[in-house]
C-alpha cells in the first residue's frame, strides 16, 4: 500500500480486489464429478489412523518418561529432572494435539454429511467424536451450515463478524475529511481515530494469544465474534437461543447431553486417575486442539483482502470465495507444512473447496481445490493466503481485529485500520452499479 500525505491529508494507492460474479454452477462443474462420492469405510480409516497416531505418540511419551530417573540418566543438577518431564509431556500435548484437531475435523465432515452417504451414519459418528472432544455437536453443525450459506455476509453471517464504527463509539465518518473506501483520511481524522482505537503491538500480540487460547469456548458460551443482532446471553447450549429453529430443539438436547457425559468423564477421570494425570494426557492435547481450530478457521476467514458484503451486494458463490486457502504451520518450513496438512486433513489448505461444496469429503478435497483454483486462475481470482501460524495469527489480529473496523454504510466493504485507511478496494466497476 502505496502512502502520500499532503496538504493534511493522507492518501493511498489501494489494491483492487476482483468481486466474483460467477455462478454456482460454473464453480460446481470445475470440480471432477468423482471428487464428490463419499465413502463410510475410507473416512473411517483415517479415525483409525488419527487414534493409531495419538497412541503412538502416547506409548512413546511414556516410555521415554521411565528412564527420566537418576538411576537411568544422568544430570548435572535435580531440577532438570522434573524439567525434562514437564518438556517431555509438552511435547506429547503438542502433537497429539495436532493430530487430534484431525478428528475433530472428522466430526466437522459428519456436519456436513461429508463422511459417507448415510445421514445416520454421519450423525452418529460426528455426535461421538465432537462430544469426545468437548463440543456440542448439533448445535455447532447447525450455526455451522447457516455460516457456509452466508459467510462474509454483514448481517447473517455466524462468526468472525467484523466490528463497525458505529458499534466500536468511534467518530462518526465525515466525507468532508474523509472517503468511504478509505483511499482520502485528513490527518485530523486520523489523529481522531488512533486515539480511539490505540495501535499496540504489545496488546495485539497479548489480544491474539487470548484469542487463540479462549476464542472457541467464548463463543460456544457468549457468542463471542459471532452475529452482532444476536441479544445478549445467546450461545450454543441453550435450546432456545435464537440461533435455533423450534424444531430444532430436540437436537441441541442431544448436543448437551453429549457435553454432560464429556464432563461427567472428565470428572470421572480425575478422581480415578488424578487431575495431574488428565491434565497431561487429555486436558492439554485438548487446549491444543481448541487452540489449532481457533487459528485454522481465524485464518481462514480474516485479513485486510478478504470482502465482507451487505444483502444488495451478496451472493452464495461470493461468500464462499471470500476464504483463504493457507498451508498450516508452512511458515515452520516444507516438512513441518507437511505434517501440519496431513494431521489436519487438509482443513486449512482446501478451506475455499469447502465453501463452494461442503459434502466433498478431506480426501477428496486436494483434487477439487487443483481444479477449482485453474477456474478461478481464468477469472483473475487467486485465493492462496500466507502460511498459517502465530506470526501469521499475530499480523492479521492487529491488522483486522484489535484496532480496526468496517464502515457502517457501503454494500461491499474492507477493514479500515487504526487511522481509517484500507488496503484494498473493490474494482472500480463494481461501484458504478
Amino acid at each position: 500500500m502505496s502512502v502520500k500525505s499532503q496538504a493534511g491529508v493522507t492518501t493511498v494507492e489501494q489494491n483492487e480486489v476482483i468481486i466474483p460474479d460467477l455462478s454456482i454452477k460454473d464453480l460446481l462443474s470445475a470440480i471432477p464429478p468423482h471428487c464428490f462420492k463419499r465413502s463410510a469405510l475410507r473416512s473411517s480409516l483415517y479415525i483409525a489412523w488419527d487414534c493409531i497416531v495419538i497412541g503412538g505418540i502416547y506409548k512413546a511419551t511414556t516410555f521415554l518418561d521411565s528412564f527420566i530417573n537418576p538411576e537411568l540418566l544422568s544430570l548435572p543438577h535435580p531440577v532438570l529432572y522434573p524439567m525434562a518431564r514437564v518438556s517431555l509431556w509438552s511435547l506429547y500435548g503438542f502433537w497429539s494435539g495436532l493430530f487430534a484437531t484431525g478428528l475433530w475435523v472428522i466430526a466437522h465432515e459428519c456436519g456436513h454429511q461429508a463422511f459417507s452417504e448415510s445421514k445416520f451414519i454421519n450423525n452418529t459418528v460426528g455426535w461421538v467424536l465432537h462430544s469426545a472432544l468437548g463440543v456440542p455437536y448439533h448445535s455447532w453443525r447447525i450455526t455451522h451450515a447457516k455460516h457456509h450459506a452466508s459467510t462474509s455476509h454483514l448481517t447473517q453471517d455466524q462468526v468472525f463478524v467484523p466490528k463497525t464504527r458505529s458499534q466500536l463509539g468511534l467518530p462518526q465518518f465525515n466525507p468532508t475529511k474523509e472517503n468511504l473506501l478509505g483511499s482520502s483520511v485528513s490527518n485530523e481524522v486520523m489523529k481522531e481515530l488512533k486515539e480511539a482505537l490505540g495501535d499496540s503491538p504489545i496488546g495485539a500480540a497479548l489480544g491474539s494469544a487470548s484469542y487463540l487460547l479462549g476464542g472457541w469456548p467464548a463463543y460456544m458460551i457468549r457468542n463471542a465474534s459471532g452475529q452482532k443482532r444476536y441479544p445478549s446471553g445467546s450461545n450454543h447450549f441453550n435450546p432456545n437461543a435464537v440461533m435455533f429453529a423450534p424444531h430444532q430443539r430436540g437436537a441441541v438436547i442431544l448436543s448437551d447431553v453429549g457435553i454432560l457425559l464429556w464432563l461427567t468423564g472428565v470428572v470421572g477421570s480425575i478422581y480415578s486417575f488424578g487431575f495431574l494425570t488428565v491434565f497431561r494426557t487429555y486436558l492439554v492435547p485438548y487446549l491444543w486442539v481448541n487452540h489449532w481450530l481457533v487459528l485454522i478457521t481465524f485464518l481462514q476467514h480474516t485479513d485486510p483482502l478478504l470482502p465482507h458484503y451487505r444483502a444488495s451486494e451478496f451472493t452464495f458463490p461470493r461468500g464462499a470465495l471470500s476464504t483463504l486457502d493457507r498451508n498450516l504451520l508452512g511458515d515452520c518450513g516444507k516438512i513441518m507444512g507437511w505434517i501440519g496438512a496431513h494431521a489436519t486433513n487438509g482443513i486449512s489448505e482446501t478451506h475455499v473447496v469447502h465453501h463452494v461444496s461442503s459434502k466433498i469429503p478431506h480426501y477428496n478435497a486436494w483434487e477439487a481445490s487443483d481444479a477449482l483454483r485453474k477456474r478461478l486462475e481464468q477469472a483473475g481470482i487467486v485465493l492462496q493466503g500466507a502460511p498459517g501460524g502465530w506470526g501469521e495469527v499475530y499480523r492479521v489480529f492487529k491488522a483486522c481485529k484489535s484496532y480496526q473496523f468496517i464502515e457502517d454504510e457501503g454494500d461491499i466493504v474492507f477493514y479500515k485500520n487504526a487511522f481509517g485507511l484500507a488496503d484494498q478496494q473493490a474494482q472500480a466497476h463494481r461501484w458504478s452499479r
